[in-house]
């Protein structure tokens, strides 16, 4: 028999050379006469524990009484019984001598003494963890003793210990015996190594070694006395030490107190057998309890049953203990979301349960969960995901993004259900940085997000967009990036309130004042220009007393910058490095052209863009090789008629149009002054060859405001295409012939007689007439004042170049 047994001890190893495990520091206490290490695998460095005993010889009785308890453990396997993994016996050097040690390794964890004193819970919270802690040890007993026909001998404080999600498990089989029935009249000892329980925790009958009244008892009779010990220590606080200690019931709650009185009774027959304890006990009917006994049987409920508790789980957690929230319940969610016995409502809990982790914790036991639901089929989970992505999308990384979670992202955008589409296309705000590291790509990112910031709702908005721009666009080490990042805050200024504005806003973009990168520094000024302007009119209002105009956060923004973010990145294909793409020149700079849109007309109708010279001459001048081509919307580049000669130096970011010259701080008051001024209607029609005789509009000098934006076309200049031009107008009349585009340096036919002019000519009325240089005239074809301007498209345009023979 000893040799079977050591045989069954030193089966999973042959000593320590070939020990797998690592033996740490061992805890302050254990049962009996056993040791309890932590320890970690030498495989994959997971932790264990690692429980040891010895002995001077092999025929030590604590050794038997060791080799007992492993048999038992490696034999009986139930959820809330310890779980063996290892186990080896090998003589260990203890200076001249040698003991012969038993060494048991099972899964990590911590005795329950020490463990209640980490957790250090007080009030109900404690009652309802020690309610789940009992019905955890409870079910465990009574698998023992009704099922298996089992005794264990010694239920207390020391028997019992606590898994990392705070579960309680039996352990201490040493003394582990069959419940010996059969022969009823025999007075031979039933529990071999009774000898190795204290005194205090054994029942009467145990005591007097009366095995015949034993025999005759329930099997459950020893360990329900057990159970009753077990209950004292907790609610003491204290190790039992007599066994009359077991009548103060003054720490008993009451709820427990007539259960505990039946698990104590002085006769073994009438004690309470541990499966009605589990069942009827008053003391187990709280939302612990109830919480987890749910989930672990979620896969048997129905969809309203579920849908209801998830609902309600929030509020819940709220009032339990939040470690225990956190080290069983979360864990259990996971796991039920990850299997598909959740339904949709219990990825909100879990998300809300995640994010009382630190940040490193989230990333291991909440992420790979979610991650691995982008792949489910549900709709509803996917809805739940993509509406709840700004909640963990900052802890994807960009491989996995890549790998894992885009491509199942992206077939929602051909998804039947609109609803799915729009939360697709809301999600890449937060998957395009991370989807492709191209600088362009995170340029364009930037750009969209300025474009689309009207169809928000303010709750997106004040969630996005000041952290997109400030926290990510104007830190990126692309200069274009930056650059697109302050021109976004520019459009995007009537969206933020004026705190925003003072605390995020301003410190932000000041600091790119002394930017390496000239184009940069450019536009940081001129936003902190638009800014402090916004920060003044605030001021003057407090100062008048109107503070609830004062509060409102929809300032109009400047017309010269509605239209800043109507330009793209010119090539997406190359590789984002900044000598690649370097700033644009000052020369082109000073030549560039603005693109501005109106958004102040009385009728809200569509903006129309239109596009200004930079310098007083340009009507007389050739237009510059650089502002022959502007980019509308998202990358659109007209050049029908015109050819592109620095195709290949322009190849980078200098289409990337800069502001010209700073705008007075007056230029919303005088572009709405001069929009109120009346237009003359025409009186009566006359030919176009009248119009071509017309002398040409000089150029307001004294007003440099209008050289420089473009404003929007009158109301009444639109509503009939009947209207004939007027035989003439004076110069306070002609609000548009100052900042008429200028003509194109291409040669153009000339052009076609008065009586084939377009009658649908709009705007032949307020044309400026043509210029007195030597170019040739424009056809009436090509792109002259009469053709309306393109409307602007959104989304990002691959830009593709010409060769120097145009497109």
């Amino acid at each position: 028999m000893f040799k079977f047994l050591k045989e069954v001890v030193a089966g999973s190893g042959s000593g320590l050379k070939d020990f797998p495990y690592t033996i740490g520091e061992p805890y302050a206490s254990a049962w009996g006469s056993w040791t309890h290490h932590r320890g970690t695998s030498k495989d994959d460095g997971s932790p264990v524990s690692i429980f040891s005993l010895s002995g001077s010889n092999p025929q030590d009785r604590h050794l038997v009484a060791g080799r007992n308890g492993v048999k038992r453990l490696r034999t009986v396997r139930h959820p809330n019984i310890l779980s063996f993994l290892h186990s080896t016996e090998a003589e260990v050097p203890d200076g001249p001598a040698m003991k012969h040690t038993i060494y048991i390794v099972t899964e990590p964890v911590t005795p329950l003494s020490e463990k209640l004193k980490e957790l250090n819970l007080g009030g109900t919270q404690r009652d309802e963890y020690f309610a789940w802690g009992l019905h955890q040890i409870s079910k465990a007993v009574s698998f023992l003793n009704n099922d298996c026909k089992l005794v264990h001998g010694n239920v207390c404080v020391t028997s019992v210990v606590v898994t990392q999600t705070l579960d309680w498990k039996l352990h201490a089989f040493d003394v582990l015996s069959e419940f010996d029935a059969n022969n009823e009249a025999s007075n031979s000892p039933m529990l071999q190594f009774e000898w190795l329980v204290g005194t205090q925790y054994k029942p009467m009958e145990l005591t007097k070694s009366d095995w015949v009244s034993i025999r005759k008892s329930p099997p459950w009779a020893i360990d329900s006395w057990g159970l009753g010990c077990l209950i004292y220590e907790l609610f003491s606080g204290a190790k039992l030490t007599r066994t009359e200690d077991l009548r103060n019931t003054a720490s008993i709650p009451k709820s427990l107190l007539p259960d505990y009185q039946r698990l104590l009774s002085s006769a073994p027959s009438r004690r309470m057998n541990p499966s009605k304890l589990i069942d009827n006990s008053e003391f187990f009917q709280n939302k612990l309890v109830e919480t987890i006994q749910f989930m672990e049987v979620l896969n048997l409920k129905d969809s309203v049953e579920k849908d209801s508790f998830f609902r309600k789980l929030p509020n819940i957690a709220e009032q339990l203990p939040r470690e225990i929230v956190l080290k069983k319940l979360l864990p259990v969610l996971a796991s039920a979301l990850e299997f598909g016995s959740a339904a949709a409502p219990a990825l909100v809990v879990l998300l809300k349960m995640g994010s009382w982790l630190p940040a490193d914790q989230f990333s291991a036991k909440v992420l790979p969960t979610i991650v691995k639901l982008f792949a489910s089929n549900d709709r509803a989970i996917r809805v739940s995901l993509l509406q709840h992505i700004d909640q963990f999308g900052e802890s994807l990384t960009a491989q996995t993004v890549d790998e894992q979670v885009f491509p199942h992202v992206a077939t929602g955008f051909s998804d039947t259900s609109a609803f799915l589409r729009e939360l697709t296309l809301k999600s890449m705000l937060v998957l395009a940085p991370k989807v492709d590291e191209e600088p362009a790509i995170r340029t364009n990112t930037t750009i969209l997000l300025g474009n689309i910031a009207n169809y928000m709702n303010d709750g997106t908005r004040k969630r996005v967009l000041i952290n997109a721009f400030t926290v990510r666009a104007l830190r990126d080490t692309f200069p274009p990036a930056r650059a697109a990042g302050i021109m976004a805050l520019s459009v995007t200024s009537s969206y933020y309130e004026m705190t925003e504005i003072a605390t995020r806003i301003l410190p932000n973009v000041v600091v790119l004042t002394f930017d390496p990168d000239s184009d940069v520094r450019t536009k940081a000024f001129q936003a902190t220009d638009q800014f402090l302007q916004i920060a003044k009119q605030h001021h003057e209002k407090l100062t008048m007393g109107d503070n609830s105009a004062a509060e409102a956060t929809g300032i109009q923004l400047k017309p010269g910058n509605a239209g800043l973010l109507g330009w793209a990145m010119s090539s997406l294909t190359q590789k984002g490095k900044g000598s690649d793409h370097g700033p644009v020149s000052s020369a082109n700079a000073s030549n560039s052209q603005i693109s501005a849109t109106s958004s102040v007309t009385s009728d809200n109708r569509s903006s129309t863009v239109a596009y200004a010279p930079s310098t007083s001459s340009s009507l007389d001048q050739t237009a510059p090789a650089s502002a022959r081509s502007s980019v509308d919307g998202w990358g659109e580049i007209e050049n029908d008629n015109t050819q592109e000669e620095n195709g290949s130096d322009n190849e980078g970011w200098d289409d990337v149009d800069p502001f010209d010259e700073k705008p007075p701080p007056s230029l919303l008051s005088n572009i709405q002054a001069a929009q109120k001024r009346p237009v003359a209607q025409p009186k009566q029609p006359v030919s176009n060859s009248s119009r071509l005789n017309q002398p040409k509009v000089p150029k307001p000098e004294e007003d440099p405001l209008w050289g420089s934006i473009a404003a929007p076309a009158p109301k009444n200049a639109s509503k009939s295409s009947d209207i004939k031009p007027s035989t003439s107008h004076n110069d306070d009349d002609d609000l548009w012939g100052s900042i008429a585009a200028p003509p194109p340096k291409s040669a153009g036919k000339p052009l076609k007689p008065p009586q084939a002019a377009n009658s649908d000519d709009l705007w032949g009325a307020i044309a400026a007439p043509p210029p007195s240089t030597k170019a040739r005239p424009l056809a009436s074809s090509g792109r002259g004042r009469g053709t309306k301007p393109a409307q602007p498209k959104l989304g990002a345009q691959r830009i593709g170049r010409t060769s120097s023979t145009g497109m």
